[in-house]
């Protein structure tokens, strides 16, 4: 650590706080800077570049703040970087707040007035956790749907996770969903929502509700699949009344026959042949996931797009998986070992967390 000693950012409006902080991570061997305002810690975290000089791998925060609450930060700061540690301190603990810090992605609650060890000790942990994240090899995640939305129902949570983890993701999108509304209205909408979890957004214009494998989209598939050049893809399944999504399913597989690892959601219109082997935990991802979905204004009438639906859904199959929220998947094909998901990062809370199980098993 000396060589490369780890990076603090403190977030603290008392001036005597702060420097307690600063001095007790100082002593821990920190390079530390000191903000006390949320706009300075995004200008230092890079969202408006005055003082980014790089990673940190430790965000110390307040909870009370002037204006607003430090939790309300955290959602911001993991789309920044995904690869942060987090570790939240108030001088007013209440279940409320740690509860929140939980499903704002804190990596640790911590009650003032501080133990300068205990803080040291945590912060070191943390850090070490931050540098392991980023030299985990990032994946590349495609993931495939019939029209504006379709993915973002299905996987939203999952690929809000894969973005917390750092991974790279692509969304491609076959239609422009004309059947339900304005084609350039849903591409802007899709753009919006991709950008929630830093995906590459590809928006094809095959015709909806006639999207036919054989007709290109097989074709378009493979071009798409080449570029990305994904570990793993996330599209239709085949137990699905839409013919859309039936044919992207029989189009994906073939275009995608190399691709190891290939899953598939659940949307509104499947049957209830639909049969999940795999039960993402995606506690504390479910917001993004809203997030998403409140970006397709056209489609907001749906029920499907209701929050207090997408909530009970999640909650609904996690009575299957592990975690207070789970997004189901249907395996078609899965190479990784318990070994490979353990280095994904499934919860807010603990980035060796298994990604997933499939019949039980981290995968």
């Amino acid at each position: 650590m000396a060589d490369d000693p780890y990076r603090a950012l403190v977030l603290e409006d008392d001036l005597d706080a702060a420097e307690l902080l600063r001095l007790t991570l100082v002593r821990a061997g920190f390079d530390v800077d000191v903000v006390g305002t949320t706009e300075a810690a995004l200008a230092a975290l890079g969202a408006l570049g005055a003082l980014a000089r790089g990673h940190y791998d430790v965000l110390v925060t307040d909870i009370q703040l002037p204006g607003e609450s430090g939790l309300k930060l955290l959602p911001v700061v993991r789309r920044l970087d995904p690869t942060i540690t987090v570790m939240v301190v108030t001088a007013y603990p209440t279940f409320d707040h740690a509860l929140e810090a939980l499903r704002e992605a804190a990596d640790e609650f911590l009650v003032k007035p501080l133990d300068p060890d205990e803080l040291a000790r945590r912060a070191i942990e943390l850090a070490g956790v931050a540098r392991a994240r980023r030299a985990t090899p990032r994946r590349r995640v495609l993931a495939v749907g019939a029209h504006p939305d379709d993915v973002e129902i299905g996987a939203g949570a999952t690929l809000a996770a894969h973005h917390a983890a750092g991974d790279d993701i692509a969304i491609l999108t076959l239609s422009g969903g004309a059947v339900g509304g304005t084609t350039s209205v849903r591409q802007a909408e899709s753009a919006a929502a991709a950008a929630v979890v830093g995906a590459r957004l590809v928006h094809l214009d095959f015709p909806d509700t006639r999207i036919i494998p054989a007709e290109g989209v097989i074709t378009a598939i493979e071009q798409v699949v080449q570029d990305v050049r994904p570990d793993r893809i996330y599209t239709h399944g085949a137990h699905d009344r839409h013919q859309d999504h039936r044919a992207t399913h029989e189009a994906v597989q073939i275009a995608a026959r190399q691709v190891p690892n290939l899953w598939c959601f659940q949307s509104p219109s499947s049957t209830v042949a639909f049969a999940p082997s795999r039960f993402v935990d995606v506690t504390g991802f479910v917001d993004a996931k809203l997030q998403m979905l409140a970006a397709f204004e056209s489609q907001s009438h749906r029920d499907y797009m209701q929050p207090d639906v997408v909530r009970a859904a999640a909650r609904y199959w996690a009575r299957f998986g592990t975690g207070h929220d789970v997004e189901p998947l249907e395996t078609v094909r899965a190479s990784e070992t318990p070994a490979d998901g353990s280095a994904l990062r499934a919860s807010p809370a603990d980035a060796r967390t298994p990604f997933g199980t499939d019949h039980g098993t981290a995968v």
